[in-house]
């Protein structure tokens, strides 16, 4: 199984707490636990099930708007997009839990025209208010079709490290990885108001491959 480049020092710090608390099992107790051990072999499955890099067949698009991310789909709702956009836009949030593989993609093709990054709290991702208050980085991009698209890495309550790599000027490709968040977290798209959704509330999505909505040329 391929994993992502910030596993590794996850899985050094999780791979040195096994072998502390595994020798401390025999020292103390003189034999390997089950009651320790498995508790901790699943952990350090889960560890390496979330920084997983799946296969995924990236095709072109224009018009087309990408799942950035692997989640549920949690909102839905017209809203004023105050940071970029200045105005109305249509937002799309995907919840993505500890499960979910948490490579973030870009949602359309285009040019990168703005980029910033915001300390903030910790609120449950799945909370209205975690996309203006939460630690979080915006994002937006000219698209293809000549429309502004803002999104959103949201850190959420367990979340506590966001990675972004692009830059202004940088040419996005829909379904490609612009970045990555650690642990649950949240994504938000701001659409156009014209936007064609292709996707309701309480979809699964799949990150570089669903088509969640659609922009007019």
């Amino acid at each position: 199984m391929k994993l992502h480049k910030e596993s590794k020092g996850t899985i050094i710090v999780a791979s040195l707490l096994f072998a502390v608390i595994g020798l401390l099992s025999i020292y103390f107790l003189e034999i390997w636990s089950l009651a320790i051990i498995i508790p901790l072999l699943i952990i350090y499955g889960l560890i390496f099930w979330f920084f997983r890099v799946p296969h995924r067949d990236i095709l072109n698009h224009k018009e087309n708007v990408i799942a950035p991310v692997d989640g549920k789909v949690v909102m839905i709702k017209e809203v004023d997009e105050d940071e970029f956009i200045k105005g109305k836009a249509i937002q799309i949030s995907i919840f993505m839990s500890p499960l979910n593989v948490h490579i973030c993609r870009y949602p359309v093709s285009g040019e990168v025209i703005y980029k910033k990054y915001h300390p903030g709290k910790y609120l449950v991702a799945w909370h209205e208010k975690s996309s203006t208050e939460n630690e979080r980085t915006t994002i937006a991009i000219k698209s293809l079709t000549d429309h502004t698209v803002v999104f959103r890495q949201i850190a959420g309550y367990v979340a506590r490290r966001i990675v972004f790599y692009c830059n202004e000027g940088d040419q996005a490709k829909a379904g490609h990885e612009f970045g990555f968040i650690k642990f649950g977290s949240r994504m938000d798209i701001f659409l156009p108001i014209d936007t064609e959704i292709n996707c309701k509330i309480g979809d699964k999505t799949k990150g570089g491959i669903d088509v969640i909505a659609k922009m007019k040329e």
